[in-house]
């Protein structure tokens, strides 16, 4: 006899509208994380949001914490800096930090560290993020006795230019000179990059 209580699979059309609320309780939890930070985002107010029921987050994520973690972990990371010679690192990242548009995904994920860095539950995520998604590849990538202090010097110029490119998305500097400027942060970018003393 057929056993009643198991759910029958997920038609096509029910996989679809999952995938969808959950990409867009992902997507308010992201704006939410990146205005408010961690403490003060309510999980009702990303579900209303996402306009769905404050239940399914539970559904799909289990919680505040492991939502917080899925939103860092969807985020941008250093492997799309990472994919290319080593000679051309410097040009890459300084070309998206001072000409091209800001874009936004990077410009919440940067809120959303600073915002909810003082919070105890947020920050051993983001810690654990950091390193998982940054700091190791980099590492790996730079390779060498001194790759780990390489890299928080490479994380340091990249947080700063961000920072600075927040506060002024110009930098207080017209095109000639944000091209000067871009060729200098490349310079830099790759020194440490390249490991030459």
């Amino acid at each position: 006899m057929e056993d009643r209580r198991l759910s029958p699979p997920l038609s096509p059309v029910r996989t679809r509208n999952a995938a969808a609320t959950r990409t867009a309780i992902l997507e308010a939890a992201r704006r939410r994380f990146a205005h408010e930070g961690y403490d003060q985002t309510g999980l009702r107010d990303i579900a209303s949001d996402a306009g769905v029921d404050a239940a399914l987050i539970s559904r799909y994520f289990g919680g505040k914490e492991e939502l917080f973690e899925e939103v860092l972990t969807c985020g941008p990371n250093i492997a799309e800096f990472l994919d290319g010679d080593r000679e051309g690192f410097g040009d890459r990242v300084a070309t998206m930090m001072a000409i091209e548009p800001m874009r936004e995904e990077k410009f919440h994920l940067f809120l959303i560290m600073l915002r909810s860095a003082s919070s105890p539950k947020a920050a051993a995520a983001i810690r654990r993020h950091s390193s998982e998604a940054f700091y190791q590849p980099l590492e790996a990538w730079l390779g060498g006795e001194d790759a780990a202090v390489r890299a928080r010097v490479l994380s340091c110029l990249m947080m700063g230019a961000t920072m600075n490119r927040m506060i002024h998305e110009d930098y207080l500097l017209d095109d000639n000179q944000r091209r000067d400027l871009c060729d200098a942060l490349a310079r830099t970018l790759n020194h440490f990059a390249s490991g030459d003393d």
